[in-house]
């Protein structure tokens, strides 16, 4: 802002400009600031042959770390010693459940920030890292759905921003995750053959992943939409036979998008259709087995060949 101190965006005109030839009263008007204020910075960062605008980026943000007093407050809210022992402290934790540690740190001072956002200035000042160190972390957390961009109200630097529903979105993530999980250990057990130890490890595996799955994404799901699928699993079940979606919706009486929804549905959540799985065959259609990871084949071999007691009869 006009009379406010120069950023870093103000400083790469000011370097490009002397590139240009331009005076130091008409830097001052373009930027809104006196010429003095423009004078002074050259000056002091090299005159105009060795202005260099990262370079008194640098000096300026150590001039202000000298210049505030011990236990001052932040631009944006205060900053005591027992807050930032606590930044540092949940930053760690975060490290320890697997996210690297500096996009820890980084989260966790937007997360502890008044506005929930800082500028990338305001994030290498606090956590007294290099710019390049936060560019690569707000990258990893952007690539996660943890961290936005927006801007100043004057448009005129980038800010990185929790926003108020980061929880929802890091759910959903990690909801989906676990499910592609289940769905593709349970591929590998069929792959490997159940009975062998590592069908056994994947078998085991796909079944942790689905119930975390559940768990993580119980209430989610619509009563019309988890009804829908449960009706879909009947009818594969009533016909006996491979179905295509269209006979799905021929017979149900459905809209071919309600059937593909709740195909879709047991796409995403199998677990609805445990102990069955509904498998889609190379034609399209549509089939119900037994989930291959709900019975050894030693179990399913002694089901096929053991003859059916009759009624009234003990073994």
């Amino acid at each position: 802002m006009p009379g406010g101190r120069l950023t870093h965006e103000d400083r790469r005109k000011i370097a490009t400009w002397l590139a240009d030839g331009l005076g130091y009263a008409d830097m001052g008007r373009r930027l809104g600031r006196p010429t003095s204020t423009v004078t002074r910075e050259v000056a002091r960062n090299g005159g105009p042959a060795g202005y260099l605008a990262d370079r008194a980026q640098q000096a300026a943000e150590q001039r202000a770390r000298r210049r505030r007093p011990v236990g001052a407050a932040e631009p944006d809210g205060r900053q005591t010693e027992a807050a930032r022992r606590f930044a540092e402290e949940f930053a760690a934790l975060l490290a320890g459940t697997g996210l690297p540690r500096m996009p820890s740190r980084v989260f966790t001072c937007l997360l502890v920030s008044d506005l929930g956002s800082l500028t990338s200035a305001d994030l290498v000042r606090r956590l007294q890292v290099s710019p390049a160190s936060v560019s690569k972390a707000v990258g990893y957390l952007e690539s996660i759905g943890l961290v936005g961009r927006g801007r100043d109200p004057d448009g005129r630097r980038e800010r990185y921003v929790i926003g108020d529903d980061v929880w929802l979105r890091a759910w959903r993530t990690d909801t989906r995750a676990h499910a592609e999980v289940s769905a593709a250990a349970r591929r590998g057990a069929h792959i490997f053959g159940s009975g062998t130890p590592a069908g056994t490890r994947l078998r085991e595996m796909g079944r942790f992943f689905a119930r975390i799955s559940d768990h993580m994404d119980d209430g989610g799901l619509g009563r019309t939409a988890e009804a829908d699928t449960l009706t879909v699993i009947a009818a594969l079940v009533h016909a006996a036979r491979p179905l295509t979606a269209d006979d799905l919706a021929a017979a149900l009486d459905w809209p071919a998008q309600r059937v593909a929804g709740a195909l879709d549905v047991l796409g995403g959540r199998p677990v609805l259709s445990d102990p069955l799985a509904v498998e889609r065959l190379g034609d399209g259609a549509y089939v119900v087995t037994p989930r291959p990871d709900r019975l050894s084949p030693a179990q399913r071999e002694a089901l096929t060949l053991s003859p059916r007691p009759a009624p009234g009869t003990r073994k």
